[in-house]
């Protein structure tokens, strides 16, 4: 079950983890980048021939998934004295579920290994759930193990992706990933799902349009669930599914399509240097700008502006 405060203090956190676990090198990370809930490391693991060896882990307090990026290699885990033994290779997946112990065998290999490993906080995955309209009284995500799952591997690759790129895209665009990533394995890696239907769950015309003025005046601003839920007085998460089922779209979806707008009129009503208008529209980059006003509009901005 999904408790508001399942974090406690026999519980190991993730970076406590990463300081016992000496067989890697952290190769990126975003404890730096102030991401809400989630914590996203790319880990290398330096080939050492010999004897397989098994480590037991301490249950965490952050739910724990782990991605392979590299070469197969095999995968043995024991969780609730059941053994689990596959191939684990790119486009596999393993979740470690928030407060369950587990072993892990590691077989010696003369190849380096790169793994993807995602941290949630168990709080952030109840507020989602509840926002989701799922019976949080009902859920409890479980162990898994190397599950071949595309729309978790798609999800966790533009993660990786953000990281890399040092957050370019802003802190809207990791938030609306996380939630993707959770509702994912609420509706696949949790004993039951049970949705539940919340009444008088919508915006009011008065609600909408606060949020909508209020992205409209910090668009240059690199906005977050958390801002935009608190001009209406509500939860982010709650926040980002009222005003998807209001506009058909995700509060990130709808701040880029509405910089790409802003970005237009500025090219066509200024003669302002296409760079400064990517940064007074919110982009991070004139090359950012570049990438979403070709997706929207199907031309560069440097086909928009006039001829002089």
């Amino acid at each position: 079950m999904l408790k508001a405060k399942s974090v406690t203090e026999n519980l190991t956190k993730a970076i406590e983890l990463s300081q016992r676990l000496n067989d890697k090198t952290l190769v990126s990370s975003s404890r730096q980048m102030g991401w809400n809930g989630i914590l996203v490391e790319q880990h290398q693991y330096a080939p050492i021939p010999g004897e397989a060896e098994e480590k037991e882990l301490p249950a965490l307090s952050e739910h724990w998934l782990i991605l392979p990026l590299e070469h197969p290699s095999h995968l043995h885990w024991k969780s609730d004295d059941r053994l689990h033994e596959s191939i684990f290779q790119k486009g596999d997946s393993l979740l470690v579920a928030a407060g369950k112990p587990i072993y892990r065998r590691c077989p010696k290999t003369q190849l380096s290994q790169t793994e993807l490993h995602i941290h949630l906080q168990p709080e952030l995955v109840r507020q989602v759930a509840e926002a989701s309209e799922i019976d949080t009284e009902r859920v409890d995500l479980t162990n898994y193990f190397a599950k071949q799952d595309l729309n978790l591997q798609h999800i966790a690759m533009l993660l990786l992706a953000e990281l890399c790129s040092d957050g370019m895209m802003g802190r809207l665009y990791i938030e609306s990933l996380t939630q993707a990533l959770i509702i994912h394995l609420l509706r696949h890696y949790s004993k039951v799902a049970q949705i539940i239907t919340l009444e008088n769950r919508s915006l009011t015309h008065t609600q909408l349009q606060q949020a909508l003025d209020y992205i409209h005046t910090h668009l240059n601003l690199d906005l977050s669930l958390a801002e935009l839920a608190s001009v209406i007085n509500i939860s982010p998460t709650y926040f980002a599914s009222v005003f998807k089922r209001a506009t058909g779209i995700s509060p990130h979806q709808y701040v880029i399509q509405q910089r790409v707008e802003r970005a237009k009129m500025m090219l066509l009503r200024t003669d302002l240097r296409i760079a400064d208008i990517a940064l007074q529209v919110g982009f991070s980059s004139q090359s950012h700008l570049t990438q979403h006003f070709k997706r929207f509009t199907g031309m560069t901005p440097k086909q928009v502006r006039p001829s002089p």
